[in-house]
């Protein structure tokens, strides 16, 4: 295969995983949405998807199903998307693409080193995203108070940690017993 072959097979698979993951994220947020006592803020089971996209697709496809998956559900739900939280979104994507060495995962390795590595990097990226960016944002762009926005921000963050750890990790984890080790199947 050439390279060119390889770059555009690349660019029609996030393409495609793009479609499929921001529709995902689209339908599970709108049918599960668990509320906090916080207002505007639940638990949202579809950014376990995203960690599963994210981590077979990359950042990009990442970055892009959580931007346009959430810019769609808030169109559809809201009327509008709240643009700072839909970055918010994109972003975590973009940052769990990096949590997992896709190769290895491919190749059906997720043990404890990859596992603590992922929910190290999807809890920092939970809290730069959910308890800085976006708060910060909602104060910038739509002058929000900044002990609301903070307060939903830090809920969601662990929210979202907590979701993305469980639910994220067993994705993964499930993905990867799927796969074929290397070296597992012997000549007959």
């Amino acid at each position: 295969m050439i390279k060119g072959e390889t770059i555009k097979n690349n660019s029609v698979k996030i393409v495609v995983a793009t479609g499929i993951g921001a529709a995902l994220f689209v339908i599970i947020g709108w049918l599960i949405n668990i509320p906090t006592p916080i207002p505007n803020t639940s638990i949202q089971l579809q950014y376990a998807v995203l960690a599963l996209f994210s981590a077979l697709f990359g950042p990009l496809a990442g970055f892009l199903i959580g931007f346009i998956g959430h810019a769609l559900k808030d169109s559809f739900l809201y009327g509008a998307p709240w643009w700072t939280w839909v970055l918010g979104s994109g972003l975590m994507g973009l940052f769990l693409g990096f949590g997992v060495k896709r190769e290895s995962l491919t190749q059906g390795i997720f043990g404890n080193k990859e596992i603590i590595r992922f929910n190290i990097v999807q809890f920092l990226a939970n809290v730069v995203v959910w308890g800085l960016i976006a708060p910060i944002g909602d104060i910038l762009v739509y002058s929000e108070p900044a002990n609301k926005v903070f307060t939903q921000g830090v809920v969601a963050g662990l929210v979202n940690a907590l979701t993305i750890a469980v639910a994220g990790t067993l994705l993964l984890k499930l993905y990867a017993a799927t796969r074929t080790k290397s070296g597992t199947l012997d000549k007959e």
